[in-house]
């Protein structure tokens, strides 16, 4: 069982264990030669971690911890500035820049709650992607199948598998197309997308301003909600399990289960009965407006042109220091007219205006964070199918991201077989609803015998 940011504080406050064993446990899970240390994380701050820890053990003695969550140990993408510390965001590209003059909000956030950075954790160049894969850093491998070499989801990839591997309690990430709710559902733990305008985006490495947010993943409902609190500079609180009876959802029509795989259909429709049988609603329900993003979207999004231009200058003076298939992505966005630009916000008010009026009636979606198990690493040597499982993996959770909804991804495989991410949406702003709801869908998943 995965340490939890609750039962660290409960263990912290009733003197069971100290911030300085918890940062001691993660330092030896990475530097463990047979696990994925080395390829989870870009960079360690052990030394650092370790003066912390004494530090948070000292003032919790003297009754001045300055929250019930000081000396937890958590991982931070390496997009996110600490200030003494380079953001690479993944990339070779960046290994000359400045160090960070000061802390990001988020990551000051965290520090003044008295989390512990243990390190950088790895990703894919510049988020681009929802595999994972690091050409320059290594691919850090999904937990499940791992003689199989699974991929472990992006563009978060170090920071689930260093919550899935007991590497950190919890560790940040972001999100612009499912980066925290991906890997989060192939390395079977939990991943949350905030309503984007929650959590200032300032000091953290851009992909997407229009559709960028930053999220936590832990090993359940109640780390990310604790830590998403943090980050949105709220006061953290337990969420209350909605009880499942009178509970409406709704599983789109459209394109959300196509391709699904069989693994995936059999434990999102065991998992659905189960919702059923302990009292919600689960019906199926046409959202055309998932149809609309599609048509809206022909001539391009917004990644492309809004990524392309904060990289045209790095591009001009390092584009042979890029993956070739983050550059390719990112070089594709010069072509997209600002007309069409113009053309594509226009349509995104449209579509969520829509999307609002007909998911009013139900208390969330649910559908497959994604529609296939997390392929071998093997199978994605040629770029045809690299991109195209790239867009499978995507295809999901980015409607939420296009409709700032918030939204979660939560395990609901069985002890032992593949991960499978169950994601819920909720509505814009709707955030500590939607975590009482996926903390009551928890509860009946894990109570299966």
């Amino acid at each position: 069982m995965l340490r939890t940011v609750q039962d660290c504080a409960q263990d912290l406050a009733k003197g069971a264990v100290t911030s300085r064993a918890l940062v001691e446990d993660c330092l030896a899970k990475i530097v463990d030669p047979a696990g994925e240390g080395a390829r989870a994380f870009i960079s360690v701050s052990a030394e650092a971690a370790r003066a912390s820890a004494d530090a948070h053990d000292a003032l919790r003695r003297a009754g001045r911890a300055p929250s019930p969550y000081a000396g937890i140990p958590f991982a931070v993408k390496d997009l996110f500035d600490v200030a003494g510390e380079r953001s690479m965001a993944g990339s070779r590209a960046l290994a000359d820049a400045a160090p960070a003059k000061a802390n990001a909000p988020t990551i000051a956030r965290m520090l003044a709650a008295g989390f512990i950075p243990l390190g950088r954790t790895n990703m894919t160049e510049f988020a681009y992607s929802g595999i994972g894969a690091n050409p320059h850093y290594g691919t850090p491998l999904s937990p499940w199948d791992r003689a199989s070499r699974r991929i472990p989801g992006g563009s978060s990839s170090g920071s689930a598998v260093a919550v899935a591997d007991g590497m950190a309690v919890v560790a940040l990430g972001s999100d612009t197309g499912g980066s925290c709710r991906i890997p989060a559902a192939l390395c079977g733990i939990v991943g949350y997308k905030p309503t984007a305008r929650r959590i200032p985006l300032d000091g953290v490495v851009p992909l997407s301003g229009s559709l960028d947010s930053l999220g936590p993943l832990g090993a359940s409902v109640s780390c990310c909600a604790i830590v998403d609190a943090v980050l949105a500079g709220e006061t953290p609180a337990l969420p209350s399990p909605r009880p499942l009876a009178g509970l409406r959802l709704a599983i789109p029509r459209e394109i959300m289960r196509d391709g699904m795989d069989a693994t995936v259909g059999e434990t999102f429709d065991r998992a659905i009965a189960l919702l059923r049988e302990q009292g919600a609603t689960v019906v199926e329900a046409s959202f055309h407006p998932l149809l609309d993003i599609v048509a809206a979207m022909r001539r391009g999004g917004f990644t492309g042109p809004e990524s392309f231009d904060w990289h045209r200058d790095l591009l001009a003076a390092k584009a042979d220091l890029y993956d070739p298939r983050v550059r390719s992505r990112i070089e594709f966005g010069a072509s997209m007219s600002a007309a069409d630009y113009v053309g594509l916000s226009a349509a995104r008010g449209r579509i969520v205006a829509a999307m609002n009026a007909l998911t009013a009636p139900f208390d969330a979606l649910v559908m497959p964070t994604c529609p296939i198990v997390a392929p071998c690493l093997d199978e994605l040597a040629e770029d045809a199918e690299y991109f195209r499982l790239n867009a499978l993996l995507l295809r999901n959770p980015s409607a939420g991201n296009f409709l700032d909804r918030c939204a979660i991804s939560l395990p609901c495989e069985r002890p032992g077989e593949a991960p499978v991410g169950l994601m819920l949406m909720g509505e814009t702003g709707g955030d500590r609803t939607l975590f009482g709801i996926a903390a009551g869908i928890e509860a009946a998943l894990q109570s299966r015998s």
